[in-house]
């Protein structure tokens, strides 16, 4: 038997065998079990394909393949490959007969070797798609259709009833696609997601974007831009405008982006190409077809091959053909339909389904006389499934459908236990509903989840009795809060679309509790105590405006009982946060952080002031108050070194030593940034994972600019280059955005303009792809500063002009009074130095009251240049002014500066031994970075001076 390389990796254990298909071996129990050549043969091929019918024909011609031989060979060895799997034996059933078709193999399956190698292959770090659909029955040439249909036209949606098999068709063609799109295939489903905002939230989720505005379409635009992706937007049909408006949008900015779209209607967009899934071909009412006709259509090949695979054991007369072709006819070749009858087959027989089936459809035709008749067919199938099950099943399903998606066993038992019905009870009730097909499964790492599809959730739903609903949702909001204290930390750590497709799916059972809760017939106390566990949890995911949005909604709730305590404090500092970042202004935040911070101070708890702490200290950096900020970083540290939590002293320490960098202790700033660095990488979540990000990582870019004042250019361009090399690893565009701040300000400084032309390039990309919007405005200030260099003054001026309007209109302060200072030099070139004295001076001020001391030295420096046209003798003041603020901060850079001015300044008017004399010793103390603009600069002004 010829075997193809792919296959030949595979390796199958079933019951408990193994079986080697490379090696040749079967092993029961570890042990070699002693088995023919040819009965080996039968055993891979039928492995290879579970759960389908394989023909005698096809298996002669596989295990037999240059020899005539008759189908008395084929059975003898098959008698002895049962034989030695014990198949009929203590209730294991491996190989079933199908009368006139072949042979099946029915038993479960788990593979490896191939799927590893399959993994290995995929580069798209954020790839989520379902298993591939092995079972699919009379779709392969939909599947060919669609993927030339897709490739043609770029974006496709699959249009059928419900239940019709429109999803499972899609994943085939996905997985048919993959290997194209070398991975990049991301599965995206709808079914879970009721609110039309959270379209595009939940793609840009998956993808590991940031979602840090109300919407997120312009950021996941622009990721998607120039990507080669291809995205299945599964059950589309309850958000058709919102879907359509994005798919739309998408087409049309990003050329490399497939999409294929599953929806009970059209789309009805310009660029859409609509294939109709239609239901499964079925015989004809017509006595004259023969047993072989009849099982070849799609639809009675599906339910033969289903009941085959439920156990039962199908001796197929004409008779019987006959009734599996009249079932096929009413269930009009759905294909969800004919799975639920199908597997009743072995516990009934086949006539007796048929008959239960043909009751039950009638009742359910009577009852839905104006739905049209796929759906009122399928309504019948779902009562009669239900009629067929126990009172307690029926219970069990009615009260499952509380869960929105996936859920765990966990959840399940603890959710719909109530004090009569105990969990052992429904836990057997599970294990039956997943027999019944009434219950999806799928496994997920070493978890289990559980799903009703749609249909069954949307009947259970309608079926569910006031005695099912007596406390179900608060149970439900309840079991999520609990599963958020626990779990929410984690999401810092997931860095993979498989890691972190659970907890975006229990994320959406999270909103359908706060949806419940704070609804007309909700529970606000149970709201306000699942909103507190959430908004913490949106804010290290980056949702922040469902932060907003439940933090609000909870805080106009509160009561007595609520306030002082923790909730409100998570409350109110997920409000300030989500305020902070999203409309930015000063007073509503401050106020909200503000009454988060009394809080904590009064529960005494030191992990919750710094919670509080943190966001204080960025805010305060944000708005440019870099006194506050110094003072909320002192606190930080202190609280941190009280607790045993290296990734919470890192954290201080970043806070500390940014602090002190801007407020000019140099000196101190290094140490502090160079512990934060030095800190080792964290494997697993912390007490200080809820604030989404690692000061490690966040010191690197300050660090780089401390060392250039210090006086190290060279230390400077090494450490920037590897903080913004390490950010870019992490994918978390906060940290990395903060990197090419700090490395694009010792570029510039140095005079690198190549590096900083190329790194502004990537900061307005990332920044924008993200929603970041005041980093945006900062590199394109730091644009300007690029234009006044090459020249092109006017246009910097305008440009940095815009910038800083924006940040103040933001009221983001961080880098404004870096940008000042590049204004304030290019008004200087064209001569318009009233509006840049004015603007010094304004500037000088303001850093004299808020703090950010590093600046000052520089702002004097660039103040004398205005000055020297008018009064030398008050340019010289400045300078000397300047160099004694930089010795005292130890800012040599800035110190080379005005030392090299004054020097200018000095020789200018005849003093060539006092400027030399001033010069030399400043220069000397540079012993790297002897090729930047400044020291060049001074050195060849020495040299004249000589």
């Amino acid at each position: 038997m010829n075997i193809g390389g792919d296959v030949k990796a595979e390796e199958l254990s079933f019951g408990p065998f193994h079986l080697s298909v490379g090696q040749r071996l079967l092993a029961k129990d570890g042990i070699p079990i002693d088995l023919g050549a040819r009965a080996l043969d039968l055993l891979v091929a039928l492995t290879l394909a579970p759960n389908v019918i394989v023909s005698k024909q096809d298996l002669i011609s596989r295990v037999w393949p240059d020899v005539i031989v008759d189908e008395g060979s084929l059975r003898f060895h098959m008698t002895g490959l049962r034989k030695a799997l014990g198949d009929g034996h203590d209730g294991a059933r491996y190989i079933t007969t199908i009368a006139g078709r072949g042979y099946c193999f029915v038993a479960p399956i788990s593979r490896s070797g191939l799927l590893r190698q399959v993994s290995a292959e995929l580069d798209f770090r954020y790839a989520i798609l379902p298993g591939r659909p092995d079972r699919m029955v009379g779709r392969e040439q939909d599947v060919l259709a669609l993927t030339e249909k897709l490739m043609a036209s770029r974006m496709v949606t699959i249009v059928g009833v419900g239940g019709v098999g429109k999803t499972t068709v899609a994943t085939a063609v996905a997985h048919h696609l993959a290997p194209t799109f070398k991975g990049a295939v991301l599965f995206a489903d709808y079914g879970m997601v009721s609110d039309p905002a959270l379209v595009a939230t939940g793609i840009a989720s998956m993808l590991g974007l940031s979602v840090g505005s109300s919407d997120v379409r312009p950021s996941l635009i622009a990721y998607l831009r120039d990507k080669q992706i291809m995205l299945i937007l599964d059950t589309c049909e309850h958000l058709i405008d919102a879907i359509a408006d994005l798919v739309a949008a998408i087409v049309e900015a990003a050329p490399q982006v497939f999409l294929l779209a599953t929806s009970r209607e059209a789309l009805r967009i310009e660029a859409e190409s609509v294939y109709r899934l239609d239901t499964l071909a079925f015989p004809p009412d017509d006595l004259e077809l023969t047993t072989d006709a009849i099982l070849a259509f799609p639809a009675t090949r599906l339910f033969v091959e289903r009941a085959a695979a439920s156990g039962a054991n199908l001796n197929l007369s004409d008779q019987d053909a006959r009734v599996v072709a009249s079932i096929c006819r009413k269930l009009d070749g759905m294909a969800l339909a004919l799975e639920l009858a199908a597997r009743r087959v072995e516990s009934y027989g086949l006539l007796q389904t048929a008959k239960l089936l043909d009751q039950h459809l009638t009742l359910g035709w009577a009852g839905s006389r104006n739905a049209p008749p796929r759906q009122r067919t399928l309504q019948a199938t779902l009562d009669w499934s239900f009629g067929l099950l126990t009172d307690l099943e029926r219970t069990v399903l009615r009260r499952l459908a509380v869960f929105v998606g996936d859920f765990t066993l966990d959840a399940a038992l603890e959710v719909i236990s109530t004090a009569d019905m105990a969990p052992s009870v429904i836990f057997e009730a599970l294990d039956n509903l997943v027999a019944k097909s009434l219950l999806a499964t799928r496994p997920a790492g070493a978890t289990m989840r559980y799903r009703l599809l749609d249909t069954t959730r949307a009947y259970a739903l309608h079926a569910q009795t006031d005695e099912d609903r007596a406390g179900l949702n608060a149970r439900h909001a309840t079991y999520y809060q609990r599963w958020l204290e626990q779990f929410g930390p984690d999401w810092p750590t997931l860095s993979t679309g498989p890691q972190r497709l659970p907890y975006f799916v229990s994320i959406n059972n999270v909103r359908a509790a706060l949806e419940w809760a704070f609804g007309e017939h909700g529970d606000i106390d149970v709201g306000i105590r699942l909103a507190a566990a959430a908004v913490p949890v949106f804010q290290v995911m980056s949702l922040f405006p469902e932060c907003q949005r439940w933090s609000e909604r909870a805080v106009l709730a509160l009561d007595e009982a609520f306030r002082g305590g923790v909730e409100e404090m998570h409350l109110q500092a997920g409000l300030g946060i989500s305020r902070m970042y999203l409309q930015g202004g000063r007073e509503t935040p401050q106020i909200a952080l503000g009454r988060a911070l009394h809080i904590a101070e009064d529960r005494g708890n030191a992990l919750d002031q710094l919670r509080i702490l943190g966001p204080l200290h960025m805010f305060s950096l944000r708005i440019g108050d870099f006194n506050a900020a110094l003072d909320y970083a002192r606190r930080c540290s202190a609280i941190a070194a009280t607790l045993d939590d290296a990734a919470t002293v890192e954290l201080a320490h970043f806070f500390l030593g940014n602090s002190l960098h801007f407020t000019g202790d140099l000196r101190h700033a290094r140490t502090e940034l160079e512990a934060a660095t030095r800190s080792e990488q964290q494997p697993q979540r912390t007490p200080a994972s809820y604030v989404g990000f690692e000061g490690k990582h966040l010191a690197g870019g300050i660090l780089a600019r401390n060392l250039w004042l210090q006086g190290y250019p060279e230390q400077a361009d090494v450490q920037a280059r590897q903080a913004i090399s390490d950010a870019a690893k992490l994918d978390h565009s906060l940290t990395l955005c903060i990197a090419l701040l700090g490395g694009i300000a010792v570029f510039l400084w140095r005079g690198d303009v190549p590096s900083a032309e190329e790194h502004i390039e990537w900061l307005v990309s990332r920044a924008g792809l993200h929603n970041l919007s005041p980093y945006v405005s900062v590199a394109r200030g730091f644009e300007g500063e690029l234009a006044i260099r090459r020249g092109q003054v006017k246009l910097g001026i305008e440009t940095l002009r815009r910038c800083i309007e924006k940040l103040h209109a933001s009221t983001y302060e961080v880098f404004t009074t870096m940008l000042e200072l590049s204004l304030a030099k290019g008004l200087a070139v064209i001569g318009e130095r009233e509006e840049g004295m004015t603007r010094i001076n304004k500037t000088i001020e303001l850093v004299e009251r808020n703090g950010d001391l590093c600046y000052m030295p520089e702002l004097l420096r660039v103040k004398a240049g205005l000055l020297s046209i008018n009064s030398a003798t008050d340019a010289e003041a400045c300078l000397v002014s300047s160099l004694e603020r930089s010795a005292s901060m130890g800012a040599h850079a800035w110190e080379l500066r005005a030392a090299t001015d004054l020097a200018a300044l000095m020789a200018s008017d005849g003093r060539l031994r006092e400027a030399r004399v001033l010069l030399t010793p400043v220069c000397e103390r540079f012993e790297e970075g002897l090729d930047t603009t400044d020291v060049m600069a001074a050195e060849t002004l020495l040299q004249n001076l000589s």
